[in-house]
């Protein structure tokens, strides 16, 4: 295959990710914006995580709340667990990789909170604790995922949204994360701010 017919298939399968995610679930991103919406009009915040590339996704969205997204407005009040290294490495080397989410979030999450998840693979041990750790608090759950929804999807309670893109390639499901993240920092800004 040459490389021009390697950049064509990449765009469209992605293109073909994107449309997919747009016919199935549209209405649940919808729900998620409303969902993060009302926490924030609670007076409480948005906490996210994920690991390697769906970090960036997280901290993307914790990075819009904080400052803007697309127009000057009040800062919004958002964490991503996954920027502090020197906690994240301690929590790792004293105790296990797969707290250094939940441990963080017993610290600072409170009930009423949502947590924003990430992740491609669908099988990580330290967002799975994370979930657990939410549903303990009674912090609500947005779980971006790929595929299947692999060991997260059945996590997850009634009242929790899941949004599975469907998709088996993880960067397909990491490139539509960030197209979700922009279209819930967009929703967000105008049922708060309106235009």
């Amino acid at each position: 295959m040459s490389l021009q017919n390697r950049i064509i298939n990449h765009f469209s399968n992605s293109i073909q990710t994107q449309q997919d995610t747009l016919s199935n679930l549209s209405e649940l991103i919808e729900f998620a914006s409303q969902r993060l919406v009302a926490t924030l009009l609670n007076d409480k915040k948005i906490i996210t995580c994920g690991n390697g590339r769906s970090a960036a996704v997280a901290q993307l969205l914790s990075s819009s709340m904080l400052n803007q997204y697309q127009r000057d407005r009040p800062s919004l009040p958002a964490i991503a667990l996954t920027t502090d290294t020197a906690t994240i490495t301690a929590i790792a080397s004293d105790y296990h990789f797969d707290d250094i989410f939940a441990k963080q979030l017993r610290a600072l999450g409170q009930s009423g909170d949502i947590l924003v998840a990430y992740t491609d693979g669908n099988n990580s041990a330290n967002i799975a604790k994370a979930i657990a750790t939410a549903h303990d608090k009674d912090i609500g759950i947005i779980a971006l995922t790929g595929n299947n929804g692999g060991m997260i999807g059945p996590l997850l309670h009634e009242t929790d949204i899941e949004i599975r893109v469907p998709s088996s390639s993880g960067s397909h499901i990491q490139e539509v994360h960030v197209v979700v993240t922009h279209c819930l920092c967009d929703l967000i800004d105008h049922q708060l701010f309106g235009g």
